[in-house]
């Protein structure tokens, strides 16, 4: 993460904006105060915030480990031709 003071955060708005919501990395501000504070695009807070809901759900990621698990060892369900056929569009 890019850390620039407030002071050039200010100056140079537009173009960390930019950076910001096109190159999807945060960036940190600084302050003489000491209070700093982080920018990010709402597209990835938006994201952020639902990787957060998921990793709190234990219901959530016990489904997430039971399928990995099942995954891993090749006992979870597996779709007829037909069926993979319908999902696929074919």
């Amino acid at each position: 993460m890019d850390t620039v003071s407030v002071n050039k955060f200010r100056d140079n708005l537009k173009n960390f904006v930019e950076q910001v919501t096109h190159q999807h990395l945060p960036l940190k501000v600084t302050r003489r105060s000491g209070e700093d504070f982080v920018v990010i695009g709402a597209e990835d807070w938006e994201r952020e915030q639902e990787t957060l809901y998921v990793l709190q759900n234990s219901s959530l990621m016990k489904q997430i480990a039971d399928s990995s698990r099942s995954h891993a060892e090749r006992s979870g369900y597996s779709p007829t031709d037909e069926e993979a056929h319908e999902i696929l569009g074919l």
